[in-house]
């Protein structure tokens, strides 16, 4: 059985592109991306970044999903 990563706040605002902290606070606050928490850390699933940087770039989402449909 694989584990699915997990990012602390500061991993995940770097795997964004070098957002602040305090911005992914805010997103989490207002459920733009949902958190794991992990005893009293506030952990993000991998899943749910590229969940939420699909969702920043429909068009990217949807070609993503034809090629891949395309493929098999």
């Amino acid at each position: 059985m694989a584990l699915e990563k997990l990012f602390s706040v500061e991993e995940a605002a770097r795997e964004l592109g070098g957002l602040s902290k305090y911005t992914i606070h805010a997103w989490l606050s207002s459920g733009k991306l949902r958190r794991t928490k992990v005893g009293s850390r506030t952990m993000i699933r991998e899943s749910e970044l590229r969940e939420f940087l699909l969702g920043c770039n429909p068009e990217v989402a949807t070609k993503g999903r034809k090629a891949t449909s395309e493929a098999s």
